[in-house]
């Protein structure tokens, strides 16, 4: 219990002193001004991996990714989706800017290119690049997958998974992995449904990994659905997905 307890202070912290190994990297797209966050290995020739943050803009949990990211062989670069002066304040507003990008898709898809151009730019070998999301950002690794941007592959970490119906499914080439939490609200059975209708349709590479006992946000050490066990499971996919693809 106490080991327990003392883990999750520092992964709580963790996001925080990783950050300070983290460079700002500021790019446009038009008149808004972007802020990513790029790792301390950035100008090395290596594996890249783009990181979409959560539904309230870069947080801790994106940035613990990136430097974990970063002991594994990667260039991480954490993406800026809303653009400096648009970063929520509150569910409420995190809510409905991201609702926003959700309902206007090619928009999203824009930001994430911008971003995996940067990416490129400091250092990731330009064929040897995919895309993780938590969240909002989970989300946005499905439509990197839907945009047929240039990535190897995509994981989507309880994002969410649903797609307008009105939307043709296209072929995908991208390999996708997508975490679901099994007590997650907000994806319903149609939703689960239709996500796999769409990769068979589209003849994807493909699979969803369900965990027990876990709720939306079971990854974020700051979340009261954080569950240590999943999460840590999670993670160990992860690489395992990213090893698979880029190594």
């Amino acid at each position: 219990m106490i080991r327990s307890i003392i883990l999750s202070a520092f992964l709580m912290t963790s996001g925080t002193i990783f950050s300070q190994n983290l460079k700002t990297v500021s790019y446009q797209d038009g008149s808004q001004k972007l802020n990513g966050l790029v790792t301390s290995n950035a100008g090395k020739k290596l594996p890249g991996v783009l990181i979409l943050p959560a539904w309230k803009g870069i947080d801790d949990e994106a940035k613990t990714a990136a430097t974990e990211l970063e002991k594994q062989g990667y260039i991480a670069f954490v993406a800026d989706i809303y653009g400096e002066g648009n970063i929520p304040t509150d569910a409420d507003s995190a809510g409905k800017t991201a609702g926003y990008y959700k309902k206007n898709y090619e928009a999203y898809q824009k930001r994430i290119s911008l971003a995996l151009e940067q990416l490129k730019k400091n250092g990731a070998i330009s064929n040897k690049i995919a895309v993780i999301g938590y969240c909002f950002g989970g989300t946005g690794a499905l439509e990197s997958a839907r945009g047929s941007l240039p990535v190897v592959g995509v994981v989507s970490i309880h994002g969410s998974i649903g797609k307008d119906q009105t939307r043709k499914n296209n072929p995908i080439s991208t390999k996708i992995l997508v975490e679901n939490p099994a007590d997650d609200k907000g994806v319903t059975p149609e939703d689960y449904n239709n996500l796999i209708k769409e990769m068979n349709e589209g003849k994807a590479d493909w699979q969803i990994i369900t965990y027990a006992n876990s709720k939306h946000t079971f990854t974020d050490p700051k979340s009261p659905d954080y569950n240590e066990v999943m999460a840590k499971r999670a993670w160990n996919h992860t690489l395992m997905f990213l090893k698979e693809i880029l190594k």
